[in-house]
């Protein structure tokens, strides 16, 4: 699976210039529709070790409402956490209706990390992924969209990435041990993320494989794919989807305004009544 991908993919400084900005305003103005909608949006980056993650969340979130959105950087369990079901923790953050959430490492890695690390017996994880697909279906099943992507980058592009950031001090931080445990361990992990992702590939919640080599390749995809898909959403709820030139949907506005309706009441009345009471 891994193998098949074409890593050579790339796109030209030019054409992601072009590109990039439109897809920031599509995806901005699908967010106050989806919101429109009660249109619950649900991302979970996956992929290897600086395959570009952090990069794709902070070009996502430039553009979005933060009233609309969080992100959760996937981190290990706590104590207290390692007391519950390992999606508990996940579940506890997902989003309301018409808000968007993006996991930066999601309910995949603790499993495959523990499976790599033969922390976890072979039946552990295999009901591990079992539960995954559960719990995805339930999340379908309750209308919310489920959007999957993994970053694959080869070894030798991660190799060369760990260099770069290890050369400046600000990003020196992110090679931690297990990022260069996890890259000697590189060609053992590809069967188990190949597994992973076939054991866990539904038709609720697929799966997209991002050619990662190249960052500005990978971004663009993923805003393509993200925007193909709530706007697929949308339209099989026949939900009218934004013009190119179309402003903010009604929905956020109308709220805003009934907020500020409320605010200017006074003790039940509007706030000019009192001024001419008190007159």
């Amino acid at each position: 699976m891994l193998k098949d991908i074409n890593l050579k993919k790339s796109l030209s400084k030019s054409a992601y210039q072009k590109a990039m900005p439109e897809l920031q305003e599509r995806i901005r103005k699908l967010q106050y529709a989806a919101k429109a909608a009660n249109l619950t949006t649900i991302v979970c980056l996956e992929g290897w070790d600086a395959a570009g993650k952090g990069r794709v969340v902070r070009k996502l979130t430039r553009r979005l409402d933060p009233r609309l959105f969080r992100v959760y950087s996937g981190t290990p369990p706590t104590p207290l956490e390692q007391r519950y079901h390992f999606l508990h923790r996940y579940q506890l953050v997902l989003p309301n209706y018409g808000d968007m959430v993006v996991f930066d490492h999601g309910w995949y890695r603790q499993v495959l990390d523990d499976r790599c690390d033969q922390a976890i017996r072979k039946s552990e994880w295999l009901t591990a992924y079992q539960q995954i697909n559960e719990f995805e279906r339930w999340l379908a099943h309750d209308h919310q969209l489920v959007i999957k992507f993994y970053m694959h980058i080869s070894k030798k592009k991660q190799k060369q990435r760990f260099k770069k950031y290890l050369a400046d001090p600000d990003l020196a931080w992110r090679v931690t041990k297990d990022y260069r445990r996890h890259h000697r361990s590189y060609d053992k992990w590809v069967p188990a993320v190949e597994e992973m992702l076939a054991k866990t590939e539904s038709s609720y919640a697929p799966w997209t494989l991002i050619e990662a080599n190249d960052q500005r390749w990978a971004l663009v995809r993923i805003f393509e794919v993200l925007a193909q898909r709530i706007e697929s959403e949308l339209d099989r709820r026949s939900v009218p989807l934004p013009s190119p030139t179309s402003e903010m949907s009604a929905g956020v506005p109308q709220a805003a305004a009934e907020k500020r309706r409320k605010r200017s009441q006074v003790n039940g009345r509007h706030r000019g009544q009192v001024e001419v009471a008190n007159a």
